[in-house]
């Protein structure tokens, strides 16, 4: 599932603290005990030497401290094995009748002669820093370190790097209310942030240049369609001529016949291509208040004969006003565009159910076919396995009258085994 910049870079942030911290950590505990014990020793050696000097002075100190007392030290007699010239550290638990438990203690081991060159060996204890404790304790400061950094990124991203990414919400906003044929559907972003201010401009730069071969287009299938018009028009009235003079062979006369079909086929074809520029060059402004109710009883008259020769039934139900501005004559071709197609792709005998109210229009109708494919059945030039006489423009049509009038949506569904196209404010 795809998440937005700031929650993934917020996810990644965390991370990468937490690894940073716990490196942090470790490298900042090893220290810091070095550091301890350093200060530690350093005072047992002070110690020893004040010891030393204590026992050359005194030797009743040496026969006095043979086991730790209150001065936390003790001399015995030396060994042989023992190294007297060097001192040896160790930590060692030793138990605390305070705390009734073995507590870490830090002992210095050496060694030393006395005035009659006798040697002893000397232990000096310290007690140090319980390192489990000591541990935990930084542990728990570190997780609340991390918590407050965290929840201070958080916040911080939450409303500076929100407030750095509105322009960018508000160029797609933008970018989705933009539609080809209408410069003015976009609208730059003003903002001060370098990045956003090139992405405004390639964004005028890239509309400008599908605006220019968009226009190109339409003057193009235009002018191609008027000047087609003249010659099918000729064409067929040639074809006329030829099947009135009678004196043609029966398979002549087919094939005549075929060919004036296919001219049909162009011309409507062309009338709908034109219908189509004209729609996306605006030329359908004017809108009023339209009465789809009685727009629909007045198609349906006009095709009244259409649907008695199919042996189709009608049943309208008219349980409220369906009313909207519009362009009344693109209300015409909208709903004719619906109700033809119910009554092309419906089968012989078969039935056409519309219900209208305030809201909404649904003409449903029996088919051949199973459910269309919705992603598919606006497209331009798409035939559907019914007829292959269509030109696939017919819904094409609705949806560019549609695009023009944001007021009004279509919805396609297939339910019981009928067909339903439902219009709605």
């Amino acid at each position: 599932m795809a998440i937005s910049v700031k929650y993934y870079t917020n996810k990644y942030v965390a991370i990468t603290i937490l690894i940073i911290m716990a490196i942090w950590a470790l490298l900042f505990y090893a220290f810091l005990m070095d550091e301890v014990y350093d200060n530690v020793d350093d005072g047992l050696k002070n110690q020893k030497i004040e010891i030393i000097r204590e026992a050359y002075d005194d030797p009743s100190i040496v026969m006095n401290n043979q086991q730790y007392g209150i001065n936390q030290f003790r001399i015995l007699p030396a060994q042989p094995s023992d190294n007297l010239d060097k001192n040896h550290f160790s930590r060692e638990l030793m138990y605390m009748p305070y705390d009734d438990e073995d507590e870490p203690y830090r002992i210095l081991k050496t060694g030393f002669y006395t005035k009659d060159g006798k040697a002893y060996s000397l232990e000096i204890r310290t007690s140090t820093v319980e390192e489990d404790d000591y541990l935990i304790n930084l542990a728990i400061a570190l997780s609340v370190l991390y918590l407050v950094i965290v929840l201070s990124i958080l916040l911080i991203n939450h409303f500076i790097m929100g407030r750095a990414w509105r322009p960018f919400h508000h160029i797609l906003r933008s970018l989705s209310n933009y539609r080809f044929g209408n410069k003015t559907s976009f609208s730059p972003v003003q903002t001060g942030i370098k990045e956003f201010q090139e992405l405004n401009g390639q964004i005028e730069k890239m509309i400008k240049r599908n605006e220019d071969v968009f226009v190109e287009q339409k003057r193009f299938l235009e002018n191609a369609s008027h000047e087609l018009q003249t010659p099918l028009a000729i064409t067929i009235g040639k074809l006329d001529l030829l099947l009135q003079e009678g004196n043609l062979e029966e398979g002549q006369l087919v094939k005549i016949a075929e060919a004036k079909q296919s001219l049909h086929r162009m011309v409507a074809l062309n009338k709908s291509l034109l219908m189509l520029s004209r729609i996306e060059n605006n030329q359908y402004s004017v809108t009023q208040e339209v009465d789809f109710n009685a727009l629909t009883l007045e198609l349906l008259d006009d095709f009244h004969d259409l649907i008695e020769f199919r042996n189709i039934q009608l049943n309208v139900q008219e349980m409220g006003k369906f009313k909207t501005d519009i362009n009344p004559e693109l209300a015409r071709i909208l709903l004719s565009n619906l109700l033809r197609n119910a009554i092309k792709y419906n089968l012989d005998g078969g039935k056409i159910e519309i219900a209208l109210d305030e809201s909404a229009i649904d003409i449903a109708n029996d088919s051949k076919s199973t459910a269309l494919n919705p992603d598919f059945i606006f497209a331009r030039f798409h035939k559907g396995m019914q007829d292959n006489q269509s030109n696939g423009l017919g819904l094409s049509i609705v949806q560019s009258i549609l695009e023009h009038h944001k007021n009004l949506q279509i919805s396609y569904a297939y339910t019981a085994g009928m067909q339903h196209f439902t219009l709605k404010k």
